[in-house]
């Protein structure tokens, strides 16, 4: 990788305001967890800082890392590719995060970033594997991470929130296929592809469209017939409401969500959540927050639920906020708190995702 760029900013000089909210929701922690190399996130934190453009940056960073997979494949260096080609997946997400709402620019970068994924998929020893099915107008999509043996005895559906979709927890999903469970990186209504491609937005009516990835775990035998679901940031408050209804789901996490979602008061989560449903209108957005709402007198949990929580989210300050999720399950709900933990973890991320690899092996895999 070439050194950083030379500073466009004056020494001493503050970030602009949207640089800086750039660099609050995408901190060094996040950008690791999300697949950066750690060297690609010093560089492009510092070369925002300094004044360049954040998706210029993180574009050039992904694009210099697949050039680097393309020749490690080349030479038949396929460990390489895989780890560079990773590397191209992780900032090409972080790239098209700067975009907020559903511009063509943001289009465009989503595209770039899932033709990466796609060329991670394509490699001689597959990690991933490419899904979709049918939904409404459009289709949902999704990658699949199996075990080194091409099948499991269980597997996990993981979704993220607002912004983190597709194979952006694929680390979490390393984790599982380590344990002998599968993962299925999962897009659904108001995420990625089907919102950004096909208009699918996240209504009242949404956790329908979560499970239709039940019905594809259940009816692909390499996938086991045990299945969990966990979703990260606000994605956690489908999970919980899946739970709720679905009795083919036999654990459930919930990272960083909070139960009674609310208009956000950073300007940026309230943007990408007006992308989510499709409307800026604050009275349509209270209306489809209110449907969501969850309430675990009327939506008792059957399975274990594990509920994360960090003791330093901006965005869900107390675990009392979690605390519904918990009782749902009665004396099946856990709580675990990282008392520093930031917004889904992130400055956790290894030990989360071993944390909950074994909850979930332990709960879904048959005893030996």
């Amino acid at each position: 990788m070439s050194a950083p760029a030379r500073s466009n900013r004056a020494a001493g000089a503050e970030m602009a305001p949207a640089t800086a909210a750039l660099h609050r929701a995408m901190s060094y922690a996040r950008l690791t967890d999300g697949g950066m190399n750690p060297a690609d996130a010093r560089i492009l934190l510092a070369e925002t800082a300094a004044g360049d453009d954040w998706t210029q940056t993180a574009s050039s960073l992904s694009d210099r890392r697949a050039d680097a997979a393309a020749l490690a494949l080349v030479r038949g260096q396929h460990r390489t590719a895989e780890l560079m080609q990773r590397w191209a997946v992780g900032a090409a997400l972080f790239a098209q995060m700067a975009e907020n709402t559903d511009t063509d620019l943001k289009r465009s970068l989503y595209g770039r970033y899932v033709d990466q994924t796609r060329q991670l998929a394509a490699l001689p020893t597959p990690v991933l594997e490419r899904i979709e099915t049918p939904y409404r107008t459009g289709r949902l999509t999704g990658w699949l991470r199996l075990p080194r043996s091409g099948c499991a005895e269980a597997t996990v559906i993981m979704w993220g929130g607002l912004t983190g979709w597709g194979a952006a927890y694929l680390r979490s999903a390393d984790a599982l296929a380590e344990r002998g469970v599968a993962c299925l990186l999962a897009e659904g209504p108001g995420q990625g592809e089907p919102r950004l491609r096909d208009g699918l937005h996240v209504d009242t009516d949404t956790v329908a469209g979560f499970a239709r990835f039940v019905d594809v775990v259940a009816a692909d035998p390499r996938m086991g017939d045990a299945i969990g679901v966990q979703g990260n940031s606000s994605g956690g408050l489908f999970a919980a409401h899946l739970a709720a209804i679905d009795d083919r789901i036999r654990a459930c996490v919930v990272n960083g969500a909070p139960a009674a979602p609310t208009l956000p008061r950073f300007r940026s989560a309230r943007e990408q959540l007006a992308a989510e449903v499709g409307t800026s209108d604050d009275d349509e957005i209270n209306y489809i927050l209110a449907g969501l709402r969850f309430d675990p007198h009327s939506h008792p949990i059957r399975c274990p639920v594990l509920v994360l929580h960090g003791g330093s989210d901006p965005l869900v300050a107390s675990p009392d906020l979690q605390q519904p999720f918990v009782d749902a399950a009665g004396d099946r709900g856990e709580l675990r708190i990282w008392s520093d933990g930031d917004h889904a973890l992130h400055n956790h991320a290894e030990e989360r995702d071993a944390f909950t690899a074994d909850w979930f092996a332990g709960h879904l895999m048959a005893s030996p």
